[in-house]
């Protein structure tokens, strides 16, 4: 994709420099961009990126697939240099396999590249992939390892505290991914089989940060810039990691609170953006935006039924303006 709009970079907000001596990749803000199935997609990485995400990553991207060459596969390796530092999220769980991945995806030149074992959809993890490799902490120890052995840059990790709340063994993980030479670890505070229900724990987490040796980002229930900067601070880890909380406020990486124009006009960029990434059907795509994008817009229900009705960038252009006269 190539930008054809100054918006994204005269738009964007000065942030602080933050560096940490233990971080391996240099990062602007300790605040980065979750990765997502569906949604961390070029476009919104561009658009995260602007608004002061210290760092975004690829969706999950599926090892067999890079290794087979498979177009839907490959295609979502797509990123531009404003997307810069990013790190691409493969998943997998044999060894070879990943390894190949994983010195294929170097031509890319990524920032890292970051291994899966924490992703609890079941097509994932009850093939033993994502959070699946929690259950067998020998197996993760060797897939990470393969791939920390054979590629120059960053490999970093993240996970979940367990499988199930009957058997977190974040502990043993741990130490199997310090063991293998993950630059950073990226913990989840909850277990599989929560999925995105009750609490993140990050007491767990806070336990992980003082003890690991490791740079670790946190993540979970993170809802604003400031639970950000709290979380940040108490827990001790070098960085936080935000995901649904950033869908239709991408603004929460600089905690500035957008006017209504402001928020339409995000929504024009993101359209923009997704029909240059995607053609057309990038308006298909878009529908599930604007859920999101629609929260406090006057109106937002009657809105959002119009605009994911639509199948052309003029008619959500005219709905969107008369909403705004």
């Amino acid at each position: 994709m190539i930008l054809k709009t100054n918006f994204l970079y005269k738009h964007a907000l000065a942030l602080f420099i933050y560096t940490s001596m233990d971080f391996p990749i240099p990062l602007q803000n300790p605040i980065l961009l979750a990765p997502m199935a569906g949604y961390t997609d070029s476009p919104f990485r561009c658009i995260a990126r602007s608004l002061g995400a210290g760092m975004v990553f690829t969706e999950l991207i599926s090892a067999d697939g890079i290794v087979r060459q498979n177009k839907k596969t490959l295609d979502l390796l797509t990123f531009t240099p404003h997307e810069r530092p990013l790190g691409i999220q493969i998943f997998g769980n044999d060894p070879n396999i990943m390894q190949e991945a994983a010195c294929r995806l170097l031509s890319l030149k990524p920032d890292c590249i970051d291994i899966n074992c924490g992703c609890c959809a079941p097509k994932v993890c009850n093939n033993g992939k994502g959070a699946g490799l929690l259950k067998d902490v020998e197996l993760l120890y060797r897939v990470v390892s393969a791939v920390v052995s054979s590629v120059p840059v960053p490999v970093s990790a993240k996970i979940r505290l367990g499988f199930t709340q009957g058997t977190k063994n974040y502990c043993e993980v741990v130490d199997a991914l310090k063991q293998a030479g993950v630059a950073f670890i990226t913990v989840h505070g909850r277990t599989r089989d929560q999925y995105y229900s009750g609490k993140a724990d990050w007491e767990a987490i806070t336990q992980i940060a003082s003890s690991a040796n490791v740079p670790i980002v946190g993540n979970g229930d993170i809802y604003s810039y400031d639970d950000a900067m709290e979380k940040l601070k108490s827990s001790g880890c070098a960085a936080v990691m935000i995901g649904r909380a950033a869908l239709g406020n991408p603004w929460i990486f600089c905690g500035k609170t957008p006017s209504l124009q402001e928020k339409r006009d995000m929504v024009v960029l993101h359209y923009k953006l997704m029909i240059e990434h995607y053609g057309t059907y990038g308006v298909i795509l878009m529908r599930k935006h604007i859920v999101h994008y629609c929260k406090g817009f006057p109106g937002a229900s009657k809105l959002r039924q119009e605009l994911i009705k639509c199948h052309h960038i003029e008619e959500i252009f005219k709905i969107l303006d008369l909403q705004f006269l």
